[in-house]
């Protein structure tokens, strides 16, 4: 085992984020519950919704958000997969305007087949997102089983009137995004040993960049709604923000931003097979995107940047808060009223 050259994506048939249950699936298997939310008046964010966490209220001016994150990997090796799992975990908190307090590891590892000294150093890596996000890695729980799975469960808190959540934006909403998009691409395009030094190096920092800004932004008043953009593709998470407050989403197609070099392994045909499970679930309900574009819209990312509805008349505010904290962001549309698709690309 010490002389064998291990690429953990050999264990992982789809890599990160895009290993998700498809959409269609997922909507049976919630649709047949047979367990419902308890009628808890504190149970401020639950199931009943297709939010980033759960949240929780403990007191007047304080809530607790709970989420629980993993996937099989999706880079070979073992430092880099703990740390993008531990910072897509933590996307969740913050994209509820949250801070996260603390974490748990969840680790499955076939110790038969690799070495467990690999697993030590996925664990490292989440540990060392958890240090530059400020938070311990308190703990956690790991099975022995045939794939490779890691991630976190976080613990957060928010004030209560700080909670963003994907349904709140309202009609004339600005919509921002953080990050921009290709990781799936990029991850695909190392599975299949066609991706450049330079664009490994680009898809490593996006998919560790922490999305602490949106801690920030919990504490905006017009900042209406925010989920990130995880596995469903930025048209599939544009849809629930759009469906959750009843509106439309009207985006210029070609403000959408793609991580340098994306586009040369778009024109390749290098992408995940579940960017058509994505296309599937969402084309219906989409309108204005044609041929090879649908590869960028529903891409599924891991670890991507935040969407945020921000009320119009305060852009230059919120512009101004995106330069002091010297974080990018580009704006692609606005939320209209309710039309007969949920995502308008114009």
């Amino acid at each position: 085992m010490e002389d064998q050259v291990i690429k953990l994506t050999q264990f992982s048939e789809g890599s990160g984020c895009g290993c998700k249950i498809p959409p269609a699936v997922l909507d049976s298997i919630l649709a047949n519950r047979k367990t419902v939310d308890l009628l808890d008046p504190k149970l401020l964010v639950g199931n009943s919704s297709k939010d980033d966490a759960a949240v929780y209220q403990i007191s007047e001016d304080l809530a607790m958000i709970n989420t629980v994150d993993f996937f099989t990997p999706i880079v070979d090796d073992a430092f880099d997969f703990g740390r993008i799992a531990a910072a897509n975990a933590l996307s969740d908190v913050f994209a509820m305007g949250g801070k996260p307090v603390f974490a748990n590891a969840i680790l499955s590892w076939p110790v038969e087949k690799i070495d467990p000294l690999l697993a030590g150093e996925v664990l490292e890596g989440g540990r060392e997102i958890c240090h530059l996000a400020g938070i311990p890695l308190a703990g956690g729980h790991s099975i022995a089983a045939k794939d490779p799975i890691f991630g976190l469960s976080v613990n957060g808190i928010v004030h209560p009137k700080n909670i963003k959540t994907n349904m709140g934006a309202r009609e004339g909403d600005l919509i921002y995004i953080t990050k921009p998009l290709g990781i799936g691409i990029l991850a695909t395009a190392l599975k299949r040993d066609k991706i450049k030094s330079a664009d490994y190096a680009s898809m490593i920092q996006h998919a560790t960049q922490i999305n602490t800004i949106g801690k920030d932004f919990g504490n905006l008043n017009f900042v209406h709604a925010m989920t990130d953009v995880t596995g469903f593709g930025i048209l599939g998470h544009l849809m629930e923000m759009a469906e959750g407050a009843g509106l439309t989403a009207n985006i210029q197609g070609s403000g959408i931003p793609l991580i340098d070099g994306v586009q040369e392994y778009i024109s390749q045909f290098i992408f995940p097979d579940n960017t058509y499970r994505n296309w599937n679930a969402y084309s219906s309900k989409s309108e204005g995107i044609i041929g090879m574009e649908l590869v960028k819209f529903c891409d599924p990312q891991t670890n991507g940047g935040l969407l945020v509805a921000v009320e119009p008349g305060f852009q230059k505010e919120f512009e101004a808060i995106l330069e002091k904290q010297e974080q990018k962001a580009w704006l692609i549309g606005e939320f209209y009223a309710q039309s007969a698709v949920s995502v308008k690309v114009l």
